[in-house]
């Protein structure tokens, strides 16, 4: 039977992104956001409980030489395996993260599914992308580098809401003396310090949770504050309030436009709120992106298609008034403050032969719309 390492490095020669293991199926890779199965033999049920075991010990690996005499190394050692099984079998998930040297870090997800051991383990690059080598929206690199203010990056799973929050920071880490405090579970992308200072604190490993973690980080003076993603109303609140009192915040939520992230964080609170929420919302939004990965016309893998909503005048304006039933048109209309609807990104990739017909309209925001813009053309 094959390794983990030997597989994950079968999924990485293949450039995928994931590699899914289940018992009695060969093992799967995604590969630009595609299921693929393997030439590999299936998977017995005692094949994948020992991968699982080779799982924990690569995690188990990483933490110890990573916090070699600190507690934080208690209890992972190659000797708890057992200890670690049985939380899986107890808890019927487990989250670990590991370095393959050289290759990749490795965020796994252990699971049970119909009592034998599943995993799905997402591959990540060892350095994170630049703006450039994304080829995001150029207005991203200047957002990265304000001083403050709130920037929501959003779009469905795997659509890379991660890297592009890695690659701006890397933007701030290359051109900018700053103090920079991520929060994240697990950590994925790992920074080496350039011109800016980067801490990184992994919930569980060294905070208690998203909530300890916030509400002490405004304390030790940071100048940008990333979170992993937006889960609560607390953590949402927090992020409103440090932007306005200074520090640039960068974080992540799971929606599908820009005007949908509005609605999204004002209508997860109460109702006499709502109002204070759009004022805060007013005062420190920067900018809002939403995107998807497309596929190449050439079939030479993916890049993202990004609808982008800045804090225009009327943005602005159109947010202290809660009326998000505009903020559509203004992105449309907005081109002089770097706005774009997911159509119009989608229309310029079509334009430049990059992606094809039947891709722009399978991600456009608006069908109807979207083919007009093109029938125009």
């Amino acid at each position: 039977m094959n390794s983990i390492h030997e597989l994950l490095e079968v999924a990485i020669q293949a450039k995928a992104s994931d590699l899914v293991i289940k018992a009695g199926t060969v093992p799967i890779i995604r590969v630009d956001g595609r299921m693929q199965a393997t030439d590999l033999p299936p998977l017995s049920p005692e094949g994948t409980r020992e991968l699982a075991y080779e799982v924990m010990y690569s995690a188990s690996r990483d933490v110890l030489l990573q916090y070699p005499n600190s507690e934080a190394a208690v209890g992972v050692d190659m000797e708890d395996a057992e200890a670690r099984m049985k939380e899986l079998e107890h808890k019927q998930e487990l989250d670990m993260v590991f370095t393959i040297p050289g290759l990749a870090r490795v965020r796994a997800n252990l699971f049970l599914q119909r009592a034998t051991i599943g995993a799905a383990l997402r591959i990540i690059p060892l350095h994170p992308y630049t703006v450039d080598e994304l080829a995001l929206p150029p207005i991203l690199k200047k957002m990265a580098l304000e001083p403050q203010g709130l920037i929501i990056l959003t779009g469905p799973t795997g659509s890379g809401k991660t890297t592009t929050m890695a690659a701006l920071i890397e933007e701030i880490n290359r051109n900018k003396p700053a103090n920079i405090f991520t929060i994240e579970e697990p950590i994925e992308y790992v920074f080496t310090d350039k011109k800016s200072v980067i801490h990184q604190r992994e919930v569980g490993q060294d905070t208690q949770s998203f909530a300890s973690a916030l509400r002490s980080v405004t304390r030790q003076t940071p100048d940008v504050i990333a979170i992993g993603e937006l889960r609560d109303r607390e953590t949402m609140d927090v992020a409103m309030t440090a932007a306005e009192i200074g520090h640039l915040v960068i974080t992540t939520l799971h929606t599908t436009s820009a005007s949908a992230t509005v609605d999204r964080i004002v209508n997860s609170f109460p109702q006499h709120l709502k109002q204070q929420v759009c004022q805060q919302l007013s005062a420190s939004l920067l900018c809002v992106t939403s995107q998807r990965l497309v596929h190449r016309a050439n079939g030479s893998g993916r890049l993202p298609a990004v609808e982008v909503m800045t804090a225009s005048p009327t943005v602005k304006k159109l947010l202290d008034d809660g009326d998000t039933g505009d903020l559509y048109a203004c992105i449309r209309d907005g081109a002089h403050f770097g706005m774009n609807t997911m159509n119009q990104a989608l229309e310029r990739l079509y334009q430049a032969r990059i992606i094809t017909y039947e891709e722009a309209i399978q991600y456009a925001g608006n069908q109807t719309e979207l083919r007009q813009m093109l029938r125009r053309q």
